[in-house]
């Protein structure tokens, strides 16, 4: 479990199922243009369908196990309120990962999400061991964008038709961000530029619009 103030991540879990349910539910209209979709069959390939929540946490657990996979819920104030998940996880001579996520538009604005994506960064450097995070995102997701600039990810390039998403192949901009990059630690990073911010006569409120990351 890590923990920064209202905001948890931990271990997402078959008994979530209710609450994971009510929350993706109430914001579906807020959640759909950027989810993943299952792309139509080739000829010569499988006819795939979206799994149950079930079938979803069993596949999560077991790429956990394997080392592939790092599945948390959001939790603020107590209450379940979105997902993030480091998935691609490779070893050997790369040691790199990505992160996708999504929040419950309710709270949306209160720094949720980039409070989450610290806490899981820093966890991926400091324990786990990965030299490399990306997140992968697309251009017209502009909340999203404000997430990882504000984090300070390095936007390195466009990788053309690169998910399938909302029921087409989607452009998507990488962020990256190496363990080099924040030896004292993103959330640290973080907490020392907002208090920075804080101070400033004109500086500008802390937006967090909390979209999913695709």
């Amino acid at each position: 479990m890590l923990v920064e103030g209202d905001v948890v991540l931990r271990p997402i879990r078959l008994r979530d199922q209710r609450a994971w349910r009510e929350v993706n539910r109430r914001n579906r209209d807020w959640l759909r243009p950027w989810e993943a979709t299952v792309p139509p069959p080739t000829p010569s390939g499988p006819i795939t369908q979206r799994p149950t929540y079930r079938q979803m946490v069993r596949h999560l657990r077991s790429e956990a196990n394997a080392g592939r996979m790092l599945p948390f819920v959001v939790e603020y104030q107590g209450r379940l309120v979105g997902q993030l998940t480091v998935a691609g996880i490779t070893w050997g001579s790369m040691c790199s990962g990505h992160v996708g996520y999504w929040v419950d538009q309710s709270v949306a604005g209160r720094g949720v999400m980039p409070t989450a994506v610290a806490l899981a960064v820093d966890h991926c450097f400091r324990t786990v061991g990965l030299h490399r995070i990306e997140v992968c995102i697309r251009p017209e997701n502009g909340p999203s964008r404000r997430v990882v600039e504000k984090l300070g990810f390095r936007e390195e390039g466009l990788r053309p038709r690169y998910l399938h998403i909302d029921g087409a192949w989607r452009d998507h901009l990488v962020f990256a961000l190496t363990a080099e990059e924040v030896p004292e630690g993103l959330l640290r990073r973080r907490r020392r530029e907002r208090r920075g911010n804080a101070a400033g006569p004109s500086a500008p409120n802390a937006v967090d619009p909390g979209t999913p990351s695709k």
